[in-house]
């Protein structure tokens, strides 16, 4: 893995999240686009599809044998060792409510022809929140970056809090506990029940307020791996853990929570199902 190689498509990344970011405005807050209904009853616009189709024309035209997995269009497969994980509307529920805590989430890992994902490292993650024009961005071994409006670009770092009870838990939808295969609302509700508040609307936002010291804890009952990707080098970078519920640093579990590394083993001991 070439370090040169790996700094373009961070430049890269960092530069189609923000475009890619910035053409679902053309929908939001609008009445000119309709919801479709995805088998899993997620919700699917002509915004998602827009920018994901933008992010890989771009991927190609400067990177044609890099893989790319994108939640909207799926896989095409790639020669080079690096693949693409896009997701270009996280927090579509968001988006079509007018909520602005929507984001474009662009990463890039690398692994061996073969390579279980587990044995594939996620070297960058590219988060850009159009309707904040706020973002952040990473590449291991260079920190975690984030930005509002025009301002310059700030070191993200996550809080200092190590008490638990002094903590701000934020989720996406708390009914996601009740979706597993094993219903985990109750682990929802103690974990509330530690915590100083809760609050949700997170989806990648959340991720974001945890890397700048905002939150202390992000979880998610139910992710994809295009969900995860971009979040887990910057909340790493930040200063944090990313795992699953088990303990693990992967982005394939099907969850993960995030936390400022403080709280990690107290969150840890209370995902009991």
């Amino acid at each position: 893995m070439d370090q040169a190689e790996t700094q373009r498509r961070y430049e890269v990344a960092q530069q189609i999240a923000i475009s890619a970011g910035k053409l679902t405005l053309n929908y939001f807050q609008t009445d000119d686009f309709d919801v479709i209904r995805k088998a899993d009853n997620s919700p699917l616009t002509i915004a998602d599809k827009e920018s994901e189709t933008h992010l890989r024309e771009v991927i190609r035209d400067h990177f044609p044998d890099d893989a790319i997995v994108g939640e909207e269009f799926g896989v095409t497969e790639g020669s080079s060792g690096f693949r693409w994980i896009l997701d270009p509307i996280d927090g579509t529920k968001s988006f079509i409510s007018g909520v602005p805590l929507y984001g474009t989430m662009v990463a890039v890992d690398w692994g061996a022809a073969g390579q279980s994902q587990s044995d594939r490292k996620t070297l960058i993650g590219a988060n850009y929140f159009p309707g904040l024009d706020e973002g952040i961005h990473a590449m291991r071994g260079n920190g975690a970056w984030a930005f509002r409006r025009d301002n310059e670009p700030f070191r993200a770092q996550v809080s200092k809090t190590s008490n638990i009870q002094d903590a701000v838990i934020v989720t996406s939808e708390a009914e996601g506990f009740s979706n597993r295969k094993v219903d985990a609302r109750e682990v929802y509700r103690n974990l509330v029940e530690h915590c100083y508040f809760a609050r949700t609307w997170g989806d990648v936002y959340g991720y974001m307020l945890v890397a700048t010291g905002r939150v202390e804890i992000m979880i998610d009952a139910e992710l994809n791996i295009w969900d995860a990707a971009a979040v887990q080098p910057i909340i790493e970078e930040a200063g944090g853990t990313f795992t699953d519920w088990e303990g693990r640093s992967r982005i394939d579990s099907g969850d993960a929570f995030a936390t400022n590394g403080l709280l990690h083993e107290q969150v840890l001991s209370l995902l009991v199902t």
